[in-house]
Parts: structure tokens; sequence; C-alpha cells
């Protein structure tokens, strides 16, 4: 098995820093942005059914899976409670060139945990572990890992402990329960508790927290005093594909902000727009216009927008305006 887990794990890289799955975010054209100003230790895709990567309507969501090179290493993740689905999914990630696969079992979505997937994994451990041994079953060649909560209605470190017994090569966790969803402030203080546990059963296993990283600095301080390996960060990258460069999101001019924005529009326009509604890039124009005199009215000109064209008109009259 190619364990590119085990190489980061040896090397000089810890702690490590990575972009967290987030559907109709970590496309391959918001990826593509961070690739090139700013590119995080490993990316992770957009979560994707596995059930629907068996089914006839596949082609459309392998269009959620394309990736560059530039990318690299990159872990697919997926979702399911059927093993058998698992299985043939897994075959088909190793396939399309991925460097690991990744299970989600933290979800909280209802559409997920009515198939017995994502969070409802947490109070269903068979389930879990024959979707977690499919998955090594189907692509052998990849390191398997799975992103979790604390628990489902409460703290439940039974099943943290649980998927350390499973000898994992990396698990992340979501300090906070099914039920908190994300209204709550994120629980770092469980964390050295999580690591003591790994380092009793599992201390190849590597630990990644997730919940409430804002900046590179605030992921180098939870990452240091709570003694994990890692961190995963969802929100506090929109609108910045400078995160991980280190560089302050307030340091960066408007002007440039506007100009990558811009390429990110035309990234998703060309790679995706063909099979995704042009809207979706309405919440990325929130993020990356913010913070400056004048920034509420072209995000109120941006919300207007319907298509490449006219974001480009309204960002290069803004710009002509700036400079």
């Amino acid at each position: 098995m190619k364990n590119f887990w085990a190489n980061l794990n040896i090397g000089l890289k810890k702690p490590i820093f990575v972009i967290a799955p987030m559907a109709n975010v970590t496309d391959v054209a918001f990826r593509s942005m961070f690739a090139k100003y700013g590119k995080p230790d490993v990316m992770w895709t957009e979560f994707d059914s596995a059930d629907g990567l068996c089914s006839p309507g596949k082609k459309m969501l392998l269009r959620d899976l394309e990736f560059s090179k530039k990318e690299k290493p990159i872990v697919a993740q997926l979702f399911t409670s059927h093993p058998e689905k698992m299985f043939e999914a897994a075959q088909l990630m190793q396939k399309l060139g991925f460097d690991g696969i990744d299970i989600n079992m933290g979800c909280p979505d209802r559409s997920v945990e009515k198939q017995g997937a994502g969070a409802a994994h947490i109070k269903d451990f068979e389930t879990a572990k024959k979707v977690i041994e499919a998955a090594r079953t189907g692509a052998p060649d990849l390191p398997i890992s799975v992103k979790t909560r604390i628990g489902y209605n409460k703290i439940d470190l039974f099943w943290i402990e649980f998927l350390l017994k499973l000898n994992l090569p990396a698990l992340t966790v979501h300090l906070r329960t099914r039920k908190e969803m994300s209204d709550v402030p994120a629980q770092w203080n469980l964390m050295p508790e999580i690591v003591a546990l790994r380092d009793k059963i599992s201390p190849e296993t590597l630990i990644i927290g997730n919940g409430d990283v804002m900046s590179m600095e605030d992921a180098r301080n939870k990452v240091a005093e709570s003694g994990c390996d890692g961190a995963m960060i969802g929100r506090g990258i929109f609108g910045n594909p400078w995160f991980f460069s280190g560089k302050i999101l307030s340091d960066i001019p408007p002007t440039e902000r506007l100009k990558v924005m811009l390429e990110h529009a035309k990234a998703f326009n060309k790679l995706l727009g063909d099979v995704k509604n042009f809207a979706i890039m309405k919440k990325h124009f929130k993020a990356y216009v913010s913070g400056w005199e004048g920034a509420k009215e072209l995000r109120v000109k941006l919300m207007e927008s319907s298509d490449i064209k006219d974001v480009t008109k309204i960002v290069k009259d803004y710009l002509k305006v700036l400079e």
C-alpha cells in the first residue's frame, strides 16, 4: 500500500494542515486556486456518494472528483452504509489515481443520515467497520482514513476508541457532536484525551483536529496546545486561497482579491459550467468581497449577476475605479 500519510508522519511536514471536504465548495475550480496561491499539505474533494458512483448517474458525480496533478496529494471523500458499494467505489478511486480515500462518518445532513451514512455511523459500529474494510479491500493500494465527530447526541469517546482500534492511517475529528452541528464552539479541550487514546491504542494513526480554525496562526496554536498532528480547515478558507501561505487576508489589497476571485469564477465556468449552476459561486463572492469601504455595494451587484459575463464586467468596472 502506498501510504502517503506515513511519509508525512515520519517526515518534516508536521504539523499537517489540510483542506476540508465541503459539498459545492471544494470542487476542482476552488482547489485550483489553493494549489496556485497557498497549497495545503493535503487536498480533499467534495464528499461524494459511493452509491451514486455505482449507479447509471455516476458520470455526473465523477465531475465532482476531477483533479489536477498540482493538487496532489489528494484524498477522495466518500459516504455510504453499503459495504458492497464502498468496495466498488474504492476500486474506482484507485483507478482514477487518488492518493487516498476518506470515509465520511460525521456529516449531519439528514438526507445522508437517512441512508445510514455520515454521522449515522456513530450509532452503528458494525456497519462502520464493514464499510472501512470494504474500502480497504476495494483499494488495497490506497490508505483509508475517516472523518468523524466526537459523538452523536453527546460526547462519546468510545466511538473514537473503536475507530482507533481499526488502525487507521489518519483520523480527522470534528470536535463537536452531531447534535451540536456547528452551533457551539468546537471542543478543542477534548483533543488531549483523544491524542492519549491514540498513543495507547494506535500510535501510528495521525490525529487531525477540525472546527473553528480561522487562521494559520490559530491552527498552529490549536495543534501545539492540544498535541494533535494537524488541523483541517473548512469555513476559515472561504474567500482566502492564500490561507495556507500564512498571509493575512486583511493585508491583501482589494484589487488582488478581486482579480483572484474573477480567476476563480472563470475556472468554475470553464471546468464545471456545463454541470453546475453558476449561482454556486455567489457564496464565494460574499467571502472574497468584504472588509473594505465599498465592498457592500459591490457584493450587492455580484449577487445580482447571472453568469461569468456579468461578473467579469462588474469586477473590471470596479477595478478601473480602484486603480
